[in-house]
């Protein structure tokens, strides 16, 4: 998109136009906090598909009435390496936030710990959940269902969500190892974002009511996204389906479109974080079976291969130096949401 019809924002207007937006629609300080923090990491590292555009989904999910608007989150300490949270029906992050440490604490305790988040709502990526874990010193693992949007391998209809999985290890320097990637072909914020701006999709993301593949975003939405690799991201998203619905006690995929009941609102169920402590299994030698780890990340790059989340720490020292820049056509839905 040419540079004017772009429009240039510092990091602090993205959390105040964040502010704004979202106490305008009744979101209670503490969660507007947490809330707006998700979504300027998301701008802050270029991933446009998780940034202010998510404001857009928030404000629809506050309006359908699905969400709390000031729910507190309950910690329960149910055993010595496990801790829940209920969140009450809000959105995900405070829940997060308050669990963070009675989870690290754990981690630390015995070496291994998981915290379930129950009863939420979701609509970001989890590598800012799994980075915050990471920060603690811990290995981590977070994953979540969320609506029925993808088709399993073989089937046309939609059964799975796109069921992220996102992991993180400590390194030496700013910057942990993280991936975080959805089992389907893509994260469904790419297919809106081709939607909004009438570009097709690539095949092999979706395919249309009729089971037919497509490369139009608007039938691939009505229709069913596809995992990646064919039955590999199948079996995965079953195993997320598993370990972050029934086991934790929460939804299923088609569980949580079932509760929306077509209001169009965020995925609503729980997610699990898993946080390990490399001196749990390893004591006083921990930091150098960690250092040792780095010769497995300089194999990577040392070939010219890039590693997982480094052009989003590439775009987050240009924002951090010189802000973002927002399509015009976003930012003017976005001031709408004001009015």
């Amino acid at each position: 998109m040419p540079v004017s019809d772009m429009v240039a924002m510092t990091l602090d207007e993205v959390a105040a136009l964040s502010r704004a937006i979202l106490t305008r629609h009744g979101l209670s300080p503490d969660h507007v906090e947490a809330v707006t923090a998700t979504v300027v990491a998301g701008e802050r590292d270029e991933c446009a598909s998780h940034g202010v555009y998510r404001l857009l989904v928030c404000v629809n999910t506050l309006r359908t009435g699905k969400v709390s608007m000031d729910a507190a989150p309950v910690i329960h300490d149910v055993a010595p390496a496990l801790v829940r949270v209920d969140a009450g029906g809000a959105f995900a992050q405070l829940a997060f936030e308050r669990g963070l440490p009675v989870l690290a604490a754990k981690a630390k305790a015995n070496g291994i710990a998981a915290m379930a988040l129950n009863r939420c709502v979701h609509f970001a990526a989890l590598w800012p959940e799994v980075e915050a874990v990471v920060a603690h010193g811990l290995v981590a693992l977070a994953t979540t269902p969320s609506h029925a949007w993808v088709a399993p391998a073989g089937g046309v209809k939609p059964l799975f969500g796109t069921n992220p999985i996102a992991f993180g290890w400590p390194r030496p320097g700013a910057y942990p190892y993280v991936f975080d990637f959805a089992t389907s072909a893509v994260a469904r914020g790419e297919i809106e974002l081709h939607r909004r701006a009438g570009k097709p999709i690539p095949e092999g993301w979706g395919i249309d009511a009729d089971g037919q593949p497509t490369t139009d975003a608007a039938a691939a939405l009505g229709g069913a996204m596809l995992t990646f690799g064919g039955h590999k991201g199948s079996a995965l998203s079953t195993m997320v389906e598993l370990i972050a619905g029934p086991l934790i006690g929460d939804m299923t995929s088609a569980e949580s479109i079932a509760f929306d009941d077509g209001a169009g609102s965020s995925p609503y169920g729980g997610e699990l974080i898993v946080a390990i402590d490399p001196a749990g299994f390893l004591g006083a030698q921990a930091a150098e079976h960690i250092a040792r780890a780095e010769a497995v990340f300089d194999g990577i790059t040392g070939q010219g291969a890039r590693l997982p989340s480094q052009r989003r720490y590439e775009g987050r020292a240009r924002s951090l130096a010189n802000g973002v820049r927002v399509p015009r056509p976003l930012y003017d839905d976005l001031q709408r949401l004001l009015d």
